[in-house]
């Protein structure tokens, strides 16, 4: 039976994804220049789908000011307006070397003592 998410859970996981949604993104980019519509479809199918786009292009934009990524206009494939892309600078790829270094070096770690909790012998401390 799987375990439906809970307010609290789904909390948790906004707040944890919070904290590397930036790093979400270059990865992302580092893939492939991408626009704006790809990042929450990318997410979504990575399965993180609670980023919503209110939370994607403002950290675009504040990566972007922070010299991480840059953008340029390219037609749309539909005919439409120009999508904007983004791509990632130099800058950007060693702000994503290092942050998978960090991720790393901080998920073992947390892994272990979240596993640690279940291999007990069911007693719980007061």
């Amino acid at each position: 039976m799987t375990k439906e998410p809970t307010a609290t859970g789904d909390q948790r996981r906004s707040q944890l994804l919070r904290g590397v949604l930036d790093l979400c993104l270059l990865s992302l980019i580092a893939e492939r220049p991408r626009y704006g519509f790809e990042f929450a479809q990318a997410l979504a199918d990575g399965g993180l789908d609670l980023v919503s786009d209110g939370s994607i292009y403002p950290l675009l934009a504040r990566m972007e000011r922070a010299g991480l990524i840059s953008s340029y206009r390219a037609p749309s494939p539909s005919g439409g307006a120009p999508r904007k892309y983004y791509r990632l600078t130099e800058a950007g790829h060693a702000e994503l070397d290092g942050g998978r270094a960090d991720w790393r070096a901080f998920v073992g770690p947390v892994g272990r003592i979240l596993d640690a909790g279940t291999h007990s012998t069911g007693e719980r401390t007061p």
